[in-house]
């Protein structure tokens, strides 16, 4: 009865809160391997799913960590090592004992196990590919020869085909034998010629709902397309997001299936993607919430550095107006508006570009469309806050002339940021330099230079 209530708390502590690990079920957890209560430990591990468990070992430190390992008394599902961060990854497998390792991985599908294997030093590798039988091990070790983050590296092997001349009966027929191997999930029945080339796949759907003679040739679907098995995988995962596909065979290059990429990776690509693209324009590369500090402070120090010369370059132009300055103390109020207003303007259109850039629809037929558009939209937002900026100016330090200046240089600074957020990350993208990477220094540094230089410049023209 205990347990049953337990249980129902768990579900509706998750419920409660959407998708959310709710704070008093880790404490709960806790609790139990502080008591070291191994039952109570795994009546409440048992109603949670695999990816709760791994943001649980996630969220709890080191210590913690390996007293949880110790002395939980049930599995450690492949389901969990797959879910769980790559940082933690090989802290976990090696405090598992190898019987626990071999379920745990035996369970998985070949993509999953490589997924597993390709950030594990090689000693982890090795204790992983011995808990596989042979079929399997052969099959992974295949995929680890592929180039890393590509196509080959996130397909399964275990595809379900057929002859393209059989009908729907033959293919139900075969499903149903003991002689099929079918994946644990599966989407199409990959069509094949004598060459083991794909020409076409039928959906599950279709298959089961089209009459037994049938050609399977007759109810393949529009959609269908291969991908090369040396395919980047971020390449991969648009196809699957522009073209709404499920799953997509891949091929080697004689054009024979290899393998089946389905919908849940080609997402989790596209996830990866996206989170990384954001931590970049951050400056903080792979940043992940168990990193130790020194492995953080090694991540974020280069890009403080190129913030700190930006700086140190916007320094000198201000020192180029240091007499301008000294006479109009007021500047040295007013000048941190300028250069922050044209720095958050240009990071908005940075950030819309290299998105469109990482989606594919910023490109050179609407470039200059969008460089336009985001001129224009400076200019608008730069004639606004020049107006208010140039009233606070008058009634603040009661200099019309200074709200003119700052007015003046508000306009040209926004304008100069929507230009500059469009074009240097779509310039950076054509030498090959990732944008999402490197823009957000570059912009900055236009910024800053261009807001001081402007206001300063115009200060000494028309106040002096």
């Amino acid at each position: 009865m205990a347990e049953t209530q337990r249980e129902d708390s768990g579900a509706e502590q998750r419920e409660s809160s959407g998708y959310k690990l709710e704070k008093p079920i880790v404490q709960s957890i806790m609790e139990c391997v502080e008591a070291r209560d191994t039952e109570a430990l795994d009546a409440i591990i048992d109603t949670l799913h695999p990816a709760d468990v791994a943001d649980i070992l996630e969220q709890i430190s080191g210590p913690e960590r390996r007293e949880f390992l110790d002395l939980y008394d049930g599995d450690i599902l492949g389901e969990v090592l797959s879910e769980l961060d790559e940082g933690l990854r090989e802290e976990v497998i090696n405090a598992l004992q190898p019987d626990d390792l071999t379920a745990a991985v035996r369970e998985l599908e070949s993509d999953d196990v490589v997924d597993l294997l390709e950030d594990l030093e090689e000693p982890q590798q090795e204790r992983i590919l011995e808990a596989l039988p042979a079929s399997d091990r052969a099959a992974v070790e295949q995929a680890l020869t592929y180039p890393e983050f590509s196509a080959g590296r996130l397909m399964q092997p275990e595809v379900v085909r057929a002859p393209e001349h059989w009908r729907v009966g033959d293919a139900i027929d075969y499903m149903r034998s003991d002689t099929a191997y079918l994946p644990e999930q599966f989407y199409h029945v990959v069509l094949v010629d004598p060459m083991m080339r794909p020409t076409g796949y039928v959906t599950l759907g279709k298959l089961l709902a089209s009459p037994r003679e049938t050609p399977l040739m007759e109810i393949v679907e529009d959609s269908f397309r291969t991908v090369p098995v040396d395919e980047a995988e971020g390449e991969v995962a648009y196809a699957f997001n522009q073209y709404h596909l499920i799953s997509m065979p891949v091929v080697d290059n004689g054009g024979q299936l290899v393998g089946m990429i389905t919908i849940d990776d080609a997402m989790v690509v596209l996830d990866e993607e996206a989170e990384e693209d954001i931590l970049r324009l951050a400056g903080v590369g792979e940043n992940r919430i168990s990193d130790r500090v020194w492995d953080t402070t090694k991540r974020r120090f280069p890009w403080l550095a190129v913030n700190l010369v930006t700086a140190i370059l916007a320094s000198i132009v201000i020192s180029q107006f240091e007499a301008v300055i000294a006479q109009v103390v007021a500047l040295a109020v007013l000048m941190p508006i300028v250069a922050s207003m044209g720095g958050n303007a240009g990071t908005q259109s940075l950030t819309v570009a290299v998105r469109a850039i990482a989606t594919k629809d910023l490109t050179g037929a609407n470039v200059w469309r969008v460089v336009r558009r985001e001129v224009l939209v400076g200019l608008v937002n730069g004639l606004f806050f020049a107006l208010a900026m140039g009233i606070v100016g008058l009634i603040w330090f009661g200099s019309m002339q200074l709200g003119y200046v700052l007015a003046i240089a508000m306009v040209v600074n926004m304008v100069v940021a929507g230009l500059a957020g469009i074009l240097i990350p779509v310039a950076l993208e054509k030498i090959g330099v990732d944008p999402a990477l490197a823009s957000g220094a570059f912009v900055t540094t236009v910024t800053d230079v261009v807001g001081f230089f402007a206001f300063l410049g115009l200060a000494a023209i028309m106040l002096l």
